[in-house]
């Protein structure tokens, strides 16, 4: 439980319509949440680490939230989101129970930013207790945790907000790709290029953690805490991919291993692995996790009549190459300009936090559950397909239904 971490018209139609392009359902319940529409929503953070801290203040300086309460596995953690925050001792909880204890307490809402492998049980615990959720990516690190979630998220619709952080679905230019690919802009697609290609660092524990400490604080090098980095970082652009050609893949065909970043942690650090999606087409995704002078987060697919190209901006976080850092376009017979460049890790995330709070405050709930859950399980499919060094199957994955253990004693 720790934070180890168009035209006008036919725009306007469609987005009414349908939620695929945003991956949203708005839901209109007869009564808003809580008392007056703008009042102060409480907000509770589970995992008080790093990206906890930095979503934290966006709810505060974007969305006129309050951080009330926080919970953590680590004391230093919660000392320093505590000071930031002015959250008192009483609402400080640690522990690897902690967060039922702050979803028991008075909050609006929670933001759950803790390493994946816990997600399925905490939001679980946060809908059951009716409370809205805010949930980084990916949902879980498993079948069985992508389903708890996605059950989650039906018994969350038309009640409670229940926002997973996908930037790219928040921002306008990404939206209006997607109607355009929808719409039939490209044409019939036929093949995708799809990749994330960066650099994740090597770092070492401190030697006086113990085994399982290093493991909850450097989760992300840990296979069964992060679900390796194609679950963890590259489901960003596998989400774009299934956005894109509105589906999840069927069957996965792949290889990968570990060869650059080996000071610590398991997982591995390249994939390369082919997706069939329905209609026959084919996508050729790449994962590099040690990169060095290159950083490029892509999803191009190729149509009959166009080809459509989305990169995900990373803006002045990262020193990145401009011509594509934030590119969205469509080349061919009906060609458009999306974006030269896109601040998506920010930008994106202040969108949803504004979003997510908005959301409560008028009652137009929000839920993205199911096809966050869908684009996590094909991070899943991949990791399978590549770890057997052959082929899998969307079925046969749904049916062993494999769950991961992390099997912490700390």
């Amino acid at each position: 439980m720790s934070q180890i971490q168009s035209d006008s018209t036919d725009r306007r139609a469609f987005l009414g319509a349908s939620s695929s392009v945003a991956g949203l359902l708005l839901l209109k319940p007869e009564t808003v949440f809580g008392t007056q529409a703008n009042s102060t929503v409480e907000v509770g953070i589970i995992g008080a680490g790093g990206r906890g801290q930095w979503l934290g203040d966006f709810f505060i300086e974007h969305a006129g939230a309050r951080i009330v309460a926080l919970a953590d596995v680590f004391q230093d953690r919660l000392d320093k989101a505590g000071q930031k925050f002015k959250v008192p001792p009483a609402r400080q909880y640690r522990g690897f129970n902690a967060y039922r204890e702050l979803i028991a307490s008075r909050v609006d809402a929670v933001v759950v930013e803790t390493p994946p492998y816990f997600h399925p049980e905490q939001v679980a615990a946060a809908v059951d207790a009716g409370k809205h959720v805010f949930l980084a990516k990916p949902v879980a690190v498993d079948a069985p945790g992508c389903r708890s979630v996605a059950e989650s998220g039906e018994k969350a619709r038309g009640r409670l907000t229940f926002l997973v952080d996908f930037q790219t679905r928040a921002r306008e230019v990404f939206r209006e790709a997607a109607l355009r690919v929808h719409r039939g802009d490209i044409g019939t697609p036929a093949l995708g290029h799809v990749y994330y290609h960066g650099s994740g660092g090597d770092p070492v524990p401190k030697p006086e953690w113990g085994r399982d400490e290093a493991r909850l604080r450097y989760w992300a090098r840990d296979r069964v805490l992060s679900g390796d980095i194609i679950v963890e970082q590259n489901v960003h652009v596998l989400d774009m991919s299934n956005w894109l050609l509105g589906g999840h893949p069927v069957k996965a065909r792949g290889m990968g291993g570990r060869k650059i970043r080996m000071k610590y942690g398991d997982c591995w650090d390249y994939f390369v692995i082919t997706f069939w999606y329905p209609n026959e087409v084919v996508v050729d995704f790449s994962s590099a996790q040690y990169v060095r002078g290159y950083y490029d987060i892509c999803a191009r697919v190729y149509g009959s009549a166009g080809t459509v190209e989305e990169h995900y901006g990373l803006g002045p976080r990262y020193q990145v190459d401009p011509r594509n850092d934030g590119f969205v376009a469509i080349t061919g017979d009906k060609p458009w300009k999306g974006s030269d460049r896109d601040d998506t890790f920010t930008a994106g995330a202040i969108d949803n936090v504004k979003a997510f709070i908005d959301s409560i405050r008028t009652g137009k709930y929000l839920n993205n559950a199911a096809e966050s859950a869908d684009s996590t399980l094909t991070c899943v499919l991949g990791r399978m397909a590549a770890y057997r060094g052959g082929t899998a199957t969307w079925d046969e994955m749904m049916e062993l239904n494999t769950k991961l253990a992390a099997n912490l004693k700390l």
